[in-house]
């Protein structure tokens, strides 16, 4: 069926729908709201790609501003840990976002479906090892003071949590901001898996900073997706709404539910959509 044949109003109260589940997903796996946002949106909704992933940058900021308090709140979240990080990751969005808006869209829409596939298997490998054993800090996760702990209501127990490799962690986190911005999708796909893995964090913890780090990391890139009128509000306004109320939802799942649940299910969707994406963008699906 052609999107012509629906009137105008449908594709707004369709996006809210979506973005609603999107932003309820996307919270306990810890991903933003954008990863899930962009190749969804961008391969299912007649919107030019510019103004799903300047969409999707204020996605990932509405789910995470709308998700930090209760995060805070509950322990599942560091505001000292995600500070420095996110301050490399907003340089790095920046850098993205320019790039991003000078590449033609059929080439951002094949790169998108390689890095969405990508992120699957990270999120397959963050899924297995989930109970990560504890390791010491290193000397400048100690100054900093990156170590906590928080009560873990699924398992019923107190869970101590401290950081390692900080250092290269920064520049990752850099690196992590670049790819964020350039595909308008966030970073949370990859912020998980580095606290998770490379720096050692539980995996609450590791979703909950990584929404705090989406929250100051998307807004750098989005200003230059609006500055550059790639945000357009039919888009934006449905996405900024709908996912701020998921993402409210969300945050009470990742409260009580297991991990493994949730990826399972974001996993199955990214694989579908990263594979349409990488078709659509190659010109084999369209």
């Amino acid at each position: 069926m052609n999107a012509a044949e629906f009137a105008w109003w449908f594709w707004p109260l369709a996006l809210f729908a979506a973005c609603f589940v999107i932003g309820m997903v996307a919270v306990p796996a810890g991903i933003g709201g954008g990863t899930l946002f962009v190749p969804i949106v961008g391969s299912f909704f007649p919107f030019h790609l510019d103004f799903v992933r300047g969409a999707g940058l204020l996605a990932a900021l509405a789910s995470a501003l709308s998700a930090a308090p209760m995060l805070l709140r509950g322990g599942l979240g560091s505001l000292r840990l995600a500070l420095p990080l996110a301050l490399l990751a907003s340089v790095g969005s920046i850098v993205g976002a320019y790039v991003g808006l000078e590449l033609p869209a059929n080439l951002v829409q094949t790169l998108l479906g390689v890095t969405v596939l990508g992120i699957v298997a990270l999120m397959l490998l963050t899924d297995s090892s989930r109970a990560a054993p504890p390791r010491r800090e290193d000397a400048l996760g100690r100054w900093l003071g990156l170590a906590g702990s928080f009560h873990d209501h699924a398992a019923g127990r107190e869970v101590a949590w401290e950081a390692r490799r900080t250092l290269p962690a920064l520049a990752l986190f850099g690196g992590i901001g670049v790819l964020g911005g350039l595909f308008g999708i966030g970073a949370g796909w990859a912020n998980v898996p580095a606290l998770n893995l490379f720096m050692g964090l539980p995996l609450k913890i590791a979703a909950g900073t990584s929404a705090l780090v989406l929250a100051m990391a998307s807004s750098s890139a989005a200003w230059i997706y609006l500055d550059q009128g790639a945000v357009l509000p039919m888009i934006a306004v449905p996405t900024v709404a709908g996912m701020m109320l998921g993402a409210r939802v969300g945050v009470r799942l990742l409260m009580v539910l297991h991990g493994a649940v949730i990826h399972r299910l974001v996993v199955g969707v990214l694989l579908f959509a990263g594979l349409r994406a990488l078709l659509r963008g190659t010109g084999l699906w369209h």
